[in-house]
Protein backbone atom coordinates (compact mmCIF):
# COMPACT_ATOMS: atom_id res chain seq x y z
CA UNK A 1 0.00 0.00 0.00
CA UNK A 2 1.05 4.17 -0.60
CA UNK A 3 1.52 5.94 2.71
CA UNK A 4 -1.13 8.16 2.96
CA UNK A 5 0.66 11.57 2.52
CA UNK A 6 -0.49 14.96 2.10
CA UNK A 7 -0.20 14.58 -1.59
CA UNK A 8 -2.55 11.27 -1.85
CA UNK A 9 -5.44 13.25 0.93
CA UNK A 10 -5.45 15.94 -1.14
CA UNK A 11 -5.73 13.90 -4.51
CA UNK A 12 -8.76 12.68 -2.96
CA UNK A 13 -10.49 15.54 -2.05
CA UNK A 14 -9.09 17.66 -4.92
CA UNK A 15 -10.58 15.78 -7.65
CA UNK A 16 -12.72 13.39 -9.01
CA UNK A 17 -11.12 10.24 -10.83
CA UNK A 18 -9.19 11.21 -13.97
CA UNK A 19 -9.82 9.33 -17.22
CA UNK A 20 -6.22 9.14 -19.10
CA UNK A 21 -6.68 7.18 -22.93
CA UNK A 22 -3.52 5.37 -23.68
CA UNK A 23 -2.36 5.25 -26.93
CA UNK A 24 -3.19 2.08 -28.75
CA UNK A 25 -0.38 -0.16 -29.14
CA UNK A 26 -0.60 -1.94 -32.70
CA UNK A 27 2.89 -2.19 -34.66
CA UNK A 28 5.75 -2.06 -32.92
CA UNK A 29 6.75 1.19 -33.91
CA UNK A 30 4.81 3.79 -35.81
CA UNK A 31 4.15 3.73 -39.53
CA UNK A 32 4.98 6.96 -41.37
CA UNK A 33 2.29 9.73 -41.47
CA UNK A 34 0.32 6.81 -39.31
CA UNK A 35 -0.58 8.00 -35.65
CA UNK A 36 -1.54 5.77 -33.11
CA UNK A 37 -5.16 5.71 -32.25
CA UNK A 38 -6.53 5.73 -29.07
CA UNK A 39 -8.16 2.73 -26.73
CA UNK A 40 -10.76 3.51 -24.28
CA UNK A 41 -10.27 4.93 -21.40
CA UNK A 42 -8.87 3.80 -17.94
CA UNK A 43 -9.25 5.04 -14.55
CA UNK A 44 -6.63 7.22 -12.16
CA UNK A 45 -7.13 8.49 -9.19
CA UNK A 46 -4.30 10.47 -8.24
CA UNK A 47 -4.47 14.56 -9.11
CA UNK A 48 -0.41 13.83 -9.43
CA UNK A 49 -1.09 11.91 -12.89
CA UNK A 50 0.38 13.35 -16.14
CA UNK A 51 -2.30 14.24 -18.52
CA UNK A 52 -3.74 11.82 -20.79
CA UNK A 53 -2.94 10.91 -24.89
CA UNK A 54 -4.85 11.94 -27.74
CA UNK A 55 -3.36 11.54 -30.86
CA UNK A 56 -4.30 14.38 -33.50
CA UNK A 57 -5.07 13.34 -37.12
CA UNK A 58 -1.83 12.95 -39.37
CA UNK A 59 -2.48 16.13 -41.43
CA UNK A 60 -1.70 18.04 -38.46
CA UNK A 61 1.83 16.87 -38.47
CA UNK A 62 3.10 17.35 -42.21
CA UNK A 63 3.32 21.06 -41.83
CA UNK A 64 4.49 21.73 -38.31
CA UNK A 65 8.08 20.72 -39.40
CA UNK A 66 8.58 23.37 -42.63
CA UNK A 67 10.33 26.29 -42.65
CA UNK A 68 11.95 26.47 -38.81
CA UNK A 69 13.59 29.57 -37.74
CA UNK A 70 16.35 30.36 -35.33
CA UNK A 71 15.71 32.00 -31.88
CA UNK A 72 14.88 35.42 -31.54
CA UNK A 73 14.62 37.26 -28.29
CA UNK A 74 11.73 37.39 -26.15
CA UNK A 75 10.32 41.29 -26.95
CA UNK A 76 10.28 43.10 -23.58
CA UNK A 77 6.41 43.37 -24.44
CA UNK A 78 6.14 39.52 -24.30
CA UNK A 79 7.87 39.06 -20.81
CA UNK A 80 6.16 42.74 -19.54
CA UNK A 81 3.07 40.38 -20.62
CA UNK A 82 4.21 37.25 -18.27
CA UNK A 83 3.09 36.86 -14.47
CA UNK A 84 5.73 38.65 -11.49
CA UNK A 85 6.58 37.11 -8.31
CA UNK A 86 4.61 40.63 -6.79
CA UNK A 87 1.45 40.54 -9.00
CA UNK A 88 0.42 36.93 -7.85
CA UNK A 89 -1.69 36.15 -5.10
CA UNK A 90 -1.32 32.80 -3.12
CA UNK A 91 -3.51 31.51 -0.39
CA UNK A 92 -2.35 30.98 2.86
CA UNK A 93 -1.95 27.27 2.42
CA UNK A 94 0.43 27.83 -0.51
CA UNK A 95 2.36 30.39 1.46
CA UNK A 96 2.70 27.70 4.53
CA UNK A 97 3.45 24.57 1.80
CA UNK A 98 6.17 27.09 0.50
CA UNK A 99 7.64 27.96 3.76
CA UNK A 100 7.84 24.86 5.09
CA UNK A 101 9.47 23.10 1.13
CA UNK A 102 12.34 26.01 2.02
CA UNK A 103 12.97 25.34 5.87
CA UNK A 104 13.18 21.42 4.75
CA UNK A 105 15.72 22.25 2.12
CA UNK A 106 17.72 24.39 4.47
CA UNK A 107 17.35 22.09 7.36
CA UNK A 108 18.94 19.27 5.04
CA UNK A 109 21.55 21.76 3.95
CA UNK A 110 22.55 22.64 7.41
CA UNK A 111 23.03 18.71 7.94
CA UNK A 112 25.06 18.68 5.25
CA UNK A 113 22.84 16.39 2.99
CA UNK A 114 22.28 19.20 0.19
CA UNK A 115 24.72 19.36 -2.26
CA UNK A 116 24.92 15.52 -1.77
CA UNK A 117 28.16 14.52 -1.23
CA UNK A 118 29.40 11.72 -4.02
CA UNK A 119 31.72 11.80 -6.76
CA UNK A 120 32.44 15.03 -9.02
CA UNK A 121 31.35 15.51 -12.37
CA UNK A 122 33.73 14.75 -15.11
CA UNK A 123 34.85 17.66 -17.21
CA UNK A 124 32.15 18.82 -19.95
CA UNK A 125 29.53 17.98 -17.44
CA UNK A 126 26.04 20.67 -17.28
CA UNK A 127 24.77 20.41 -14.02
CA UNK A 128 24.94 22.70 -11.68
CA UNK A 129 26.89 24.99 -13.55
CA UNK A 130 23.94 25.64 -16.16
CA UNK A 131 20.21 25.24 -15.75
CA UNK A 132 18.29 23.22 -18.25
CA UNK A 133 14.83 23.92 -19.30
CA UNK A 134 12.76 21.78 -21.26
CA UNK A 135 9.28 21.00 -23.17
CA UNK A 136 8.21 17.72 -22.99
CA UNK A 137 5.26 15.99 -24.66
CA UNK A 138 5.58 13.86 -28.06
CA UNK A 139 4.26 15.23 -31.90
CA UNK A 140 2.10 12.89 -32.19
CA UNK A 141 -0.18 13.92 -29.75
CA UNK A 142 -1.75 17.48 -28.49
CA UNK A 143 -2.15 16.31 -24.93
CA UNK A 144 0.84 14.45 -23.91
CA UNK A 145 2.39 18.03 -23.49
CA UNK A 146 3.29 21.31 -24.94
CA UNK A 147 6.19 19.43 -26.97
CA UNK A 148 3.51 18.13 -29.61
CA UNK A 149 0.32 20.87 -28.52
CA UNK A 150 1.67 23.49 -31.03
CA UNK A 151 3.36 23.18 -34.53
CA UNK A 152 6.97 23.54 -34.32
CA UNK A 153 7.79 26.81 -35.12
CA UNK A 154 5.26 28.35 -32.37
CA UNK A 155 6.32 25.43 -29.83
CA UNK A 156 9.80 26.55 -30.29
CA UNK A 157 9.33 30.64 -29.89
CA UNK A 158 7.28 29.43 -26.41
CA UNK A 159 10.44 27.86 -25.32
CA UNK A 160 12.53 30.50 -26.33
CA UNK A 161 10.21 32.78 -24.10
CA UNK A 162 10.58 30.42 -21.18
CA UNK A 163 14.32 30.08 -21.39
CA UNK A 164 14.26 34.10 -21.35
CA UNK A 165 12.39 34.12 -18.33
CA UNK A 166 14.80 31.73 -16.54
CA UNK A 167 17.81 33.30 -17.65
CA UNK A 168 16.29 36.67 -16.46
CA UNK A 169 15.33 35.36 -13.11
CA UNK A 170 18.53 34.20 -12.22
CA UNK A 171 21.15 35.89 -14.50
CA UNK A 172 24.07 33.51 -12.76
CA UNK A 173 22.93 30.36 -13.94
CA UNK A 174 22.67 29.81 -18.09
CA UNK A 175 20.38 28.58 -19.14
CA UNK A 176 19.85 25.43 -21.90
CA UNK A 177 16.91 24.96 -23.49
CA UNK A 178 15.67 20.75 -24.24
CA UNK A 179 13.06 19.28 -25.98
CA UNK A 180 11.74 16.13 -23.46
CA UNK A 181 10.43 13.14 -26.04
CA UNK A 182 8.33 10.24 -24.80
CA UNK A 183 10.43 8.12 -27.21
CA UNK A 184 8.67 5.16 -25.48
CA UNK A 185 5.24 5.49 -24.90
CA UNK A 186 3.07 3.38 -22.69
CA UNK A 187 -0.33 1.60 -23.98
CA UNK A 188 -3.36 0.50 -23.17
CA UNK A 189 -3.39 -2.45 -25.04
CA UNK A 190 -0.71 -4.92 -25.04
CA UNK A 191 0.22 -4.97 -28.57
CA UNK A 192 1.94 -7.96 -30.65
CA UNK A 193 4.36 -8.80 -28.00
CA UNK A 194 2.22 -8.39 -25.19
CA UNK A 195 4.16 -5.41 -23.74
CA UNK A 196 1.92 -2.75 -23.77
CA UNK A 197 4.30 0.40 -24.92
CA UNK A 198 5.04 1.88 -27.91
CA UNK A 199 8.24 2.52 -29.58
CA UNK A 200 9.18 5.40 -31.50
CA UNK A 201 10.40 5.63 -34.96
CA UNK A 202 14.32 6.75 -35.87
CA UNK A 203 12.44 9.41 -38.10
CA UNK A 204 10.62 10.68 -35.24
CA UNK A 205 13.41 11.17 -33.05
CA UNK A 206 15.42 12.58 -35.39
CA UNK A 207 13.07 14.91 -36.29
CA UNK A 208 12.45 16.57 -32.84
CA UNK A 209 16.12 16.13 -32.43
CA UNK A 210 16.44 18.42 -35.40
CA UNK A 211 14.03 20.72 -33.53
CA UNK A 212 16.19 21.01 -30.88
CA UNK A 213 19.42 21.71 -33.08
CA UNK A 214 17.54 24.99 -34.25
CA UNK A 215 17.65 25.88 -30.51
CA UNK A 216 21.34 24.81 -30.35
CA UNK A 217 19.39 22.70 -27.47
CA UNK A 218 19.38 19.54 -25.65
CA UNK A 219 17.07 16.32 -26.76
CA UNK A 220 15.70 14.13 -23.94
CA UNK A 221 15.08 10.61 -24.71
CA UNK A 222 11.89 9.47 -22.28
CA UNK A 223 11.08 5.81 -21.62
CA UNK A 224 7.41 4.79 -20.46
CA UNK A 225 8.56 0.84 -20.40
CA UNK A 226 4.51 -0.81 -19.91
CA UNK A 227 5.47 -4.33 -19.38
CA UNK A 228 8.40 -4.05 -20.79
CA UNK A 229 11.76 -3.39 -18.97
CA UNK A 230 14.42 -0.54 -19.23
CA UNK A 231 16.91 -3.54 -20.07
CA UNK A 232 14.96 -4.42 -23.40
CA UNK A 233 14.24 -0.36 -24.32
CA UNK A 234 17.53 1.17 -23.59
CA UNK A 235 19.77 -0.15 -25.73
CA UNK A 236 17.93 0.23 -29.25
CA UNK A 237 18.11 4.45 -28.44
CA UNK A 238 21.42 3.91 -27.70
CA UNK A 239 22.67 5.19 -30.91
CA UNK A 240 20.91 8.18 -30.48
CA UNK A 241 22.65 9.08 -27.24
CA UNK A 242 26.56 8.66 -28.58
CA UNK A 243 25.19 12.12 -29.36
CA UNK A 244 26.60 14.48 -26.84
CA UNK A 245 23.99 16.44 -26.80
CA UNK A 246 21.72 13.99 -26.49
CA UNK A 247 20.22 12.44 -22.78
CA UNK A 248 17.63 10.41 -21.04
CA UNK A 249 14.62 10.21 -18.92
CA UNK A 250 12.91 7.15 -17.22
CA UNK A 251 9.04 6.95 -16.34
CA UNK A 252 8.30 5.37 -13.18
CA UNK A 253 4.58 5.76 -13.72
CA UNK A 254 4.20 3.60 -16.36
CA UNK A 255 6.44 0.81 -15.43
CA UNK A 256 3.96 -2.24 -14.61
CA UNK A 257 6.40 -4.33 -11.87
CA UNK A 258 7.25 -5.64 -8.86
CA UNK A 259 4.09 -4.94 -6.93
CA UNK A 260 2.19 -3.61 -10.01
CA UNK A 261 2.92 -6.71 -12.01
CA UNK A 262 0.29 -7.72 -14.86
CA UNK A 263 -1.83 -4.30 -14.71
CA UNK A 264 -2.63 -2.52 -17.69
CA UNK A 265 -0.78 0.86 -17.77
CA UNK A 266 -2.66 3.97 -16.12
CA UNK A 267 -4.38 1.49 -14.24
CA UNK A 268 -1.79 1.82 -11.24
CA UNK A 269 0.82 4.24 -10.57
CA UNK A 270 3.86 1.80 -11.75
CA UNK A 271 7.34 1.53 -9.71
CA UNK A 272 10.85 1.50 -10.50
CA UNK A 273 13.52 0.32 -8.11
CA UNK A 274 17.04 1.84 -8.02
CA UNK A 275 18.27 -1.63 -9.74
CA UNK A 276 16.36 -0.28 -12.67
CA UNK A 277 18.28 3.41 -12.78
CA UNK A 278 21.38 1.62 -11.67
CA UNK A 279 21.05 -0.12 -15.15
CA UNK A 280 20.28 3.02 -17.20
CA UNK A 281 23.42 5.10 -15.54
CA UNK A 282 25.84 2.01 -15.85
CA UNK A 283 24.68 1.49 -19.88
CA UNK A 284 25.15 5.80 -19.80
CA UNK A 285 28.54 5.80 -18.52
CA UNK A 286 29.98 3.09 -20.48
CA UNK A 287 29.03 5.12 -23.25
CA UNK A 288 30.29 8.18 -21.80
CA UNK A 289 33.82 6.34 -21.84
CA UNK A 290 33.41 4.52 -25.22
CA UNK A 291 32.63 7.36 -27.27
CA UNK A 292 34.36 10.12 -25.15
CA UNK A 293 31.30 11.98 -24.49
CA UNK A 294 30.65 14.76 -21.67
CA UNK A 295 28.67 13.21 -19.12
CA UNK A 296 25.33 12.38 -19.61
CA UNK A 297 21.91 13.49 -17.56
CA UNK A 298 19.25 11.16 -16.67
CA UNK A 299 16.01 12.28 -15.08
CA UNK A 300 13.85 10.30 -13.62
CA UNK A 301 10.22 11.46 -13.25
CA UNK A 302 8.67 11.03 -9.23
CA UNK A 303 5.27 11.89 -7.87
CA UNK A 304 4.66 9.53 -5.30
CA UNK A 305 7.55 7.62 -2.70
CA UNK A 306 6.35 4.46 -4.36
CA UNK A 307 6.91 4.90 -8.03
CA UNK A 308 11.13 4.69 -7.08
CA UNK A 309 10.84 3.73 -3.10
CA UNK A 310 14.59 2.89 -2.58
CA UNK A 311 15.92 6.05 -4.27
CA UNK A 312 19.23 5.94 -1.65
CA UNK A 313 20.39 3.08 -3.24
CA UNK A 314 21.24 4.62 -6.85
CA UNK A 315 24.92 5.03 -7.49
CA UNK A 316 26.17 8.12 -8.43
CA UNK A 317 29.15 8.07 -11.13
CA UNK A 318 31.08 10.87 -12.47
CA UNK A 319 29.89 10.55 -15.85
CA UNK A 320 25.90 10.40 -15.28
CA UNK A 321 24.14 13.19 -13.71
CA UNK A 322 20.38 12.02 -12.29
CA UNK A 323 18.18 13.84 -11.80
CA UNK A 324 14.93 13.72 -9.68
CA UNK A 325 12.19 15.08 -11.13
CA UNK A 326 9.14 16.39 -9.10
CA UNK A 327 6.49 15.12 -11.94
CA UNK A 328 2.65 15.57 -11.00
CA UNK A 329 -0.22 18.27 -11.31
CA UNK A 330 -1.72 20.28 -8.83
CA UNK A 331 -2.07 23.56 -6.74
CA UNK A 332 0.73 25.48 -5.62
CA UNK A 333 0.73 24.16 -2.10
CA UNK A 334 0.01 20.45 -3.74
CA UNK A 335 3.70 21.23 -5.49
CA UNK A 336 5.22 22.28 -2.54
CA UNK A 337 4.38 19.65 -0.56
CA UNK A 338 5.60 17.16 -2.90
CA UNK A 339 9.39 19.11 -3.21
CA UNK A 340 9.45 18.82 0.18
CA UNK A 341 8.40 15.26 0.59
CA UNK A 342 9.47 13.70 -2.50
CA UNK A 343 12.95 15.35 -3.12
CA UNK A 344 14.38 17.16 -0.42
CA UNK A 345 13.25 14.58 1.77
CA UNK A 346 15.47 11.83 -0.45
CA UNK A 347 18.55 13.27 -1.79
CA UNK A 348 19.93 11.80 -4.75
CA UNK A 349 22.44 14.10 -6.25
CA UNK A 350 20.25 16.78 -8.25
CA UNK A 351 16.39 18.05 -8.41
CA UNK A 352 14.03 18.95 -11.18
CA UNK A 353 10.55 20.33 -11.14
CA UNK A 354 7.80 19.77 -14.01
CA UNK A 355 5.06 22.54 -14.60
CA UNK A 356 1.65 21.67 -16.60
CA UNK A 357 0.96 24.54 -18.13
CA UNK A 358 -2.91 23.47 -18.11
CA UNK A 359 -3.47 21.06 -15.34
CA UNK A 360 -1.91 23.02 -12.84
CA UNK A 361 -3.88 25.78 -13.88
CA UNK A 362 -7.11 24.30 -12.85
CA UNK A 363 -7.10 25.58 -9.42
CA UNK A 364 -7.96 29.18 -10.91
CA UNK A 365 -4.00 30.37 -9.70
CA UNK A 366 -1.46 31.51 -11.54
CA UNK A 367 1.55 29.47 -12.65
CA UNK A 368 4.62 29.06 -10.21
CA UNK A 369 6.71 31.60 -11.44
CA UNK A 370 11.10 31.04 -11.54
CA UNK A 371 11.43 33.26 -9.32
CA UNK A 372 9.25 31.34 -6.95
CA UNK A 373 10.96 28.32 -7.62
CA UNK A 374 14.36 29.59 -7.15
CA UNK A 375 14.07 30.06 -3.43
CA UNK A 376 13.33 26.56 -2.72
CA UNK A 377 16.57 24.38 -1.39
CA UNK A 378 18.24 23.07 -3.32
CA UNK A 379 17.44 25.20 -6.33
CA UNK A 380 15.99 22.89 -8.96
CA UNK A 381 18.45 22.62 -12.27
CA UNK A 382 15.68 20.69 -14.71
CA UNK A 383 12.82 22.25 -15.52
CA UNK A 384 9.90 20.57 -17.63
CA UNK A 385 6.88 22.20 -18.97
CA UNK A 386 4.31 19.99 -19.62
Amino acid sequence: MFRVTGFHRAARVLAPPLFILILRCGPESVSKGAPPVTTASTPQSAVGVKDSTHPRAASDSGARDSALVRPAPATPAARAALPSPSKLRRTSHDSISYTAAIRAGMKRTERGEWPVSGPASAAGALLPERRIVAFYGNPLSKHMGVLGEYPANDMLARLDQEVSRWQDADPSTPTVPALHLIAVVAQGSPGKDGMYRLRMPDTLIERVYQWAQTRHGLLFLDIQVGHSTVRAELPRLLHFLERPDVHLGLDPEFSMHYDKEGLKPGTKIGTMMADDVNYASRTLAELVSEKHLPPKVLVVHRFTKRMVPNPRQIHLDPRVQIVMDMDGWGPPWLKFDSYRDYEVADPVQFTGFKLFLHNDAKSGEPLITPRELLHLVPKPLYIQYQ
